[in-house]
């Protein structure tokens, strides 16, 4: 089934007097259950592609559609459901805050969740995730108590707490070592088997191997799309 459809997508930003033209009409479908790598060296317009998708920017023209939902027509309370309740966001900044605990953290995208669900039901949401990022032994450790890794599993555990149909990793691993970034991508790789669509963003071409399709950007197109 067709989760994501990009259908000529193009992106302008306007840079003193010159427009930049970041995206050059880009046409993009993603299946149900896949786990695609975006590629492309700096000024590509991955991360600009990755926000479009994530509804954390609109595209100046064509059109997007999510879940069959053309994007374009939403509005920014729709827009910020989709980004509360049905997709993850990992960043390469991690974005933990370091005074609450592992749990604590995990429970915060409940504090913008409308659906009235018990307490208990959100704490048992939250461990289910923490189980499934292997921090059950550390869910009531704080940041400083954890290594790299095991912070950015934090990361990718509140991303999962919500049930979301995609998780977005925008360079998940780029402030990780490389033993530290083989855990982190292996967790996704469990996710991504257990049925849940990972869109990730990389420049790093051991990390995108952990994919099942590579997405190459240059210059504003898609100059190649492989299966891995």
């Amino acid at each position: 089934m067709n989760l994501i459809k990009l259908i000529d997508i193009k992106k302008q930003y306007r840079l003193g007097e010159v427009d930049y033209e970041a995206l050059k009409g880009i046409n993009l479908t993603i299946e149900e259950g896949e786990f695609v790598a975006i590629m492309g060296p700096s000024g590509s317009g991955k991360s600009t592609m990755m926000h479009i998708i994530g509804c954390l920017d609109v595209p100046s023209s064509g059109s997007y559609l999510l879940d069959n939902r053309d994007v374009s027509k939403l509005t920014d309370n729709e827009l910020a459901t989709i980004r509360n309740q049905e997709l993850g966001f990992v960043f390469q900044a991690f974005n933990i805050l370091p005074r609450l605990s592992v749990f604590d953290n995990v429970m915060l995208p409940f504090t913008y969740y409308p659906n009235k669900i018990s307490d208990q039901e959100k704490k048992e949401k939250a461990m289910k995730a923490i189980e499934e990022v292997g921090l059950l032994d550390k869910f009531n450790n704080k940041s400083n108590q954890l290594s790299g890794g095991q912070i950015q599993r934090t990361a990718i555990a509140r991303s999962l707490v919500l049930d979301p149909k995609i998780i977005l990793a925008d360079e998940p691993t780029g402030n990780l070592d490389s033993k530290t970034s083989v855990e982190v991508m292996e967790v996704l790789t469990a996710l991504n088997k257990k049925g849940n669509t990972i869109i990730l963003v990389t420049h790093e071409e051991d990390i995108a191997n952990y994919a099942k399709r590579r997405v190459r950007l240059k210059d504003g197109v898609i100059v190649s799309d492989d299966k891995n």
